[in-house]
């Protein structure tokens, strides 16, 4: 380890810094040495857990029908455009709305994250959640019902 330039402890150091900051790679060099450190992105193992839920959900054949429903619900909340739905601000965090929670206009709702970037969805009304239709890690569509608020 001496000829890199850089010992054990300083590459626990920067893997603990990826972790405190949820970076996912990091990059240091000294003269003529230097070191990465990379991670997987967190998202990715978010995604792929929720993608193998839609398929049991897809079972229930009454499904469809309440989402042509909601589509028109006044209290509808929309995709503004096409991401992957986030229902919580991190893995493991509590989620920023649960069905039954009273949601004032402009809070915070779920985030899509689009091209690296994540975009807050914020009620469009104060109201109560009354159906949250999306999984997190869920790809979503541009104007896909999200979640309908009484």
């Amino acid at each position: 380890m001496s000829s890199i330039g850089f010992d054990p402890e300083e590459i626990r150091m920067l893997a603990n810094i990826l972790t405190e900051t949820g970076l996912t790679e990091i990059e240091i060099a000294e003269k003529d040495s230097r070191i990465r450190v990379v991670r997987a992105p967190p998202q990715v193992l978010a995604q792929t857990a929720p993608l193998a839920a839609p398929p049991a959900a897809a079972v229930d054949a009454p499904a469809p029908a309440p989402a042509a429903d909601d589509a028109s619900h006044p209290g509808a909340v929309k995709s503004p455009m096409v991401g992957v739905v986030y229902l919580a601000s991190e893995p493991g965090a509590a989620p920023y709305v649960t069905v039954g929670q009273t949601v004032t206009a402009g809070q915070t709702l779920l985030l899509i994250e689009a091209m690296k970037t994540y975009n807050q969805i914020k009620a469009p009304k104060a109201g109560t959640v009354a159906r949250i239709l999306v999984n997190a890690g869920a790809p979503v569509e541009y104007g896909e019902v999200l979640m309908v608020l009484e």
